[in-house]
């Protein structure tokens, strides 16, 4: 759920969501999403002050908490 998620409000605020891809990667009993997106769409990914970025962010971990898991969002 939390993966489809993140591709749904990322792929809503780019312009090129055929050039995004994510990557979910296990490390210490959490998981670890990295959104990688076209240089020229980062910064709506990340928002003025990284305020729509930070919303991701606890949004995802809202849905880890119900889902009784940790998870972070990395964007590269």
């Amino acid at each position: 759920m939390t993966r489809e998620f993140i591709e749904y409000v990322a792929g809503a605020l780019i312009d090129h969501p055929e050039e995004m891809t994510l990557t979910e990667v296990e490390e210490d009993g959490m998981t670890v999403y990295q959104l990688h997106v076209a240089s020229r769409d980062i910064g709506k990914v990340i928002g003025r002050r990284g305020r729509v970025a930070r919303a991701m962010r606890t949004l995802l971990k809202v849905a880890s908490i119900q889902n009784h898991r940790r998870a972070v969002l990395e964007i590269e």
